[in-house]
């Protein structure tokens, strides 16, 4: 049946495309890069996850808000995606975890949705002329200048050497001890009794927090700009390069120079999709806006050290480029869907990195072994 209601809602590109439908959530007008996510669980986690700040997610699944919202499921306690995009309304929430229905969440943490749009449609322009400069608009009373969104779509001075970073991490250092989520016990308390983590914040998210704890590792976690001399004062384990949004290139002027002394510190590193991006360049690589960008629950990456295939959780829209890194960087995974490096180590430092989401919330298991390689090399490092 056609749906005569009047739009209250708008989603105008960057190349004058405007799609109408009818606003959820907080009204407003918010601009970002329009991605489409293909995950068919955890669009709370996404929605929270810091890596999407300056993002508008389309999500090709149906059921969104299906199973409502909880305060359990979430990756930051502040949301940075700047809007939302579905295709069919929010129905009401079934599911025994539910505290809250999925459009009153968006509205009390400041999110503008748009629903009853071709999510289809807009995924098919994004996959054929890549990731596109979006504005979306939600006013309740329907009187949208269209002209005007479409004009801030265009204005809007997109991703690339955007340094997000430092809007999204922490201010003070604080230790973390909660550990990962279980069925009827909800989420646990690690004892700290293991190797002492130092996890740099550049958009965390909560969930790589609780890995670390879930192996007993005492974890404190450090903001953005906090120098290698100050990480290495805390007698660090391990030091955990994190996830986070925006171009790596653009932190040039704070992490990566402290990234480069804490590799030649010799203690091990672990980086994680942004983390893994700027320790590329740290050693000497480059980075590269991709056409399209990977974000999803659903992405092959192969382990070229074993030949291992994993499903992997992903959301990044740049990497490392082939051909800049140096002879001691050996690229250890690959992706099956466009060739591009999702993993690196050094010959001679403990220290390795992956552009993928090992954490997985939401998304497969399929890589949370590197957790434990990265324990295992603190333990080395320690006995040693």
């Amino acid at each position: 049946m056609l749906d005569r209601r009047r739009p209250t809602a708008a989603l105008a590109l960057a190349d004058g495309t405007v799609f109408l439908g009818f606003g959820l959530g907080c009204p407003g007008v918010h601009e970002g890069e329009l991605v489409f996510n293909t995950a068919i669980t955890g669009y709370q986690e996404i929605l929270t996850d810091p890596s999407y700040a300056g993002q508008i997610v389309t999500f090709t699944f149906p059921h969104i808000g299906n199973v409502g919202t909880n305060e359990e499921d979430i990756e930051a306690t502040t949301p940075y995606a700047r809007g939302m995009v579905i295709r069919a309304p929010i129905t009401e929430p079934s599911n025994w975890r539910s505290s809250q229905h999925l459009a009153a969440w968006l509205e009390s943490r400041g999110i503008a949705a748009i629903s009853g749009v071709d999510t289809r449609r807009i995924t098919r322009i994004l996959r054929e002329q890549g990731a596109q400069n979006a504005a979306l608009a939600y006013e309740p009373g329907g009187e949208i200048d269209l002209e005007a969104l479409k004009a801030r779509a265009r204005a809007w001075p997109g991703l690339v050497g955007m340094d997000l970073a430092l809007e999204v991490s922490c201010r003070q250092r604080y230790e973390w001890r909660e550990s990962r989520w279980r069925w009827g016990e909800g989420y646990g308390e690690s004892d700290g009794g293991g190797p002492h983590v130092v996890a740099v914040d550049y958009g965390v998210k909560r969930n790589i927090l609780r890995s670390l704890a879930q192996l007993g590792c005492r974890v404190t976690v450090v903001p953005a700009q906090t120098s290698a001399e100050e990480i290495l004062a805390l007698n660090p384990d391990g030091v955990l390069l994190s996830n986070g949004p925006g171009d790596p290139a653009a932190t040039g002027a704070y992490a990566v120079p402290e990234i480069r002394k804490l590799v030649d510190s010799g203690k091990p590193l672990f980086g994680i999709c942004l983390g893994h991006q700027m320790l590329g360049i740290a050693v000497g690589g480059r980075t590269e806006k991709m056409p399209f960008g990977h974000h999803g629950a659903n992405h092959p990456v192969k382990d070229l050290t074993t030949g291992k295939v994993e499903i992997t959780s992903q959301n990044h829209g740049f990497a490392i480029t082939d051909g800049d890194l140096p002879p001691e960087v050996e690229v250890t995974h690959r992706s099956l869907f466009d060739g591009t490096i999702q993993g690196i180590r050094l010959k001679d430092r403990p220290v390795f990195s992956v552009q993928y989401h090992p954490e997985a919330s939401p998304g497969p298991q399929d890589s949370s072994y590197l957790f434990d390689r990265f324990l295992s090399l603190m333990k080395g490092e320690k006995a040693g």
